[in-house]
């Protein structure tokens, strides 16, 4: 089955009562039993749901993998992740992520005696300097967030496999529709659901899809004792979203490159982020992982000017200035004081998340009217 049917038929069936072709919000929190034990699947809405089934269904057919698990949202997916770890473990993690990711790592796992080495994976065989023999996990964005750095997922999945590490990739960005890293060696793929996959703003969720039967095991195991599992109404939404996945992304990857050539050619902005440009330091892998280069793209203004950006941001009318990214409406954010406030500065613009910074999810308007809208707001 080819992804773009996928997304509406992988992993589907209709409900068996009467037929539905979309699966029913079974808004539950229990079901009923003939006997101690004796169930049709389910027992208690915490442990599974058929609308959180048959979500989980669809994400594994989407990223070519054989199990999916959804969760309350994307922290709490990675959450479950580092939770396969102990104290003492030791993790190599990409330096430029979500904010979000960074403070789960530094402020709550770090205390619990998790070591975690920010550190760039432009150069993949930049990552063997950091791992040792306490290292379990290595966990990659690519394209990261906000700066589109690009990770080559096959060479790091060659270096994790050699050391008999964990590799996790953040596809939240790419999607699978972009780019599916388990086929490229990955053994985790963990998504923000909120993003792209739903689609129109209007759901919380994570992901994660993985190959291995007792990797799936002990992930499922943490979801059920740690509870941090998606209601049955976002399953539904999650589920609908993902039935257009491909058509809204060929759309955001049309005017993302639109946008992002626009700004590369305005005199008041300095540097643009898109891993589209033939001058983007790995081009070239992005061109070999991913199917096209996607709707984000990062821009500063000339000078590094913190008051410009801010004056462009707010100037927007179109774009709408908002945390989150991936649906269908272009949004503006300025990651030094919104996604990524977390970070402290002097890390933050080691990375080049300086105060001038601007990320765009470039939605799937005219892009004529985006292309207008940040005309005006730029001057």
């Amino acid at each position: 089955m080819k992804f773009n049917t996928k997304t509406i038929h992988g992993g589907q069936q209709h409900d068996p009562a009467y037929g539905s072709v979309m699966p029913p919000i079974y808004q539950t929190s229990t079901y009923a039993q003939s006997t101690p034990g004796g169930h049709k699947g389910f027992e208690y809405s915490r442990s599974g749901n058929p609308t959180r089934s048959a979500l989980e269904n669809s994400l594994a057919s989407i990223e070519n993998g054989n199990y999916g698990l959804a969760f309350g949202s994307g922290l709490a997916a990675i959450d479950a992740v580092i939770k396969l770890l102990e104290p003492g473990d030791e993790v190599v993690s990409t330096n430029d992520l979500y904010g979000g990711t960074y403070r789960l790592f530094s402020s709550i796992f770090k205390k619990f005696g998790i070591k975690f080495h920010f550190i760039g994976m432009e150069n993949a065989s930049n990552i063997e300097n950091y791992i040792n023999d306490k290292t379990k996990l290595i966990w990659v964005e690519t394209p990261t967030n906000p700066m589109m750095n690009v990770i080559d997922i096959k060479a790091t999945s060659e270096i994790a496999k050699k050391h008999q590490v964990l590799l996790a990739v953040d596809n939240t960005f790419a999607t699978p529709y972009l780019q599916q890293p388990l086929d490229l060696g990955a053994d985790i793929v963990m998504h923000s659901a909120t993003k792209y996959l739903g689609g129109h703003s209007d759901l919380v969720m994570g992901a994660l899809i993985v190959k291995d039967k007792d990797l799936a095991d002990r992930l499922y195991f943490i979801q059920n004792a740690s509870g941090a599992v998606c209601g049955p109404q976002d399953s539904f939404l999650a589920l609908r979203g993902i039935k257009t996945l491909h058509i809204r992304m060929q759309r955001h990857c049309e005017n993302g490159k639109a946008v992002a050539h626009f700004l590369a050619n305005h005199p008041k902005i300095e540097n643009v982020y898109w891993p589209g440009f033939e001058t983007h330091p790995n081009h070239d892998i992005a061109k070999a992982q991913m199917k096209d280069f996607g709707g984000m793209v990062s821009f500063t203004t000339k000078g590094n000017n913190y008051e410009e950006a801010i004056k462009i941001v707010e100037n927007l009318k179109v774009f709408t200035l908002a945390e989150s990214l991936g649906g269908v409406e272009s949004l503006a954010g300025h990651p030094a004081s919104m996604t990524h406030a977390s970070i402290p500065k002097e890390e933050r613009e080691k990375t080049g998340v300086v105060d001038s910074l601007i990320r765009l999810s470039v939605g799937i308007e005219d892009e004529e009217d985006l292309i207008a809208d940040l005309k005006q707001a730029i001057g």
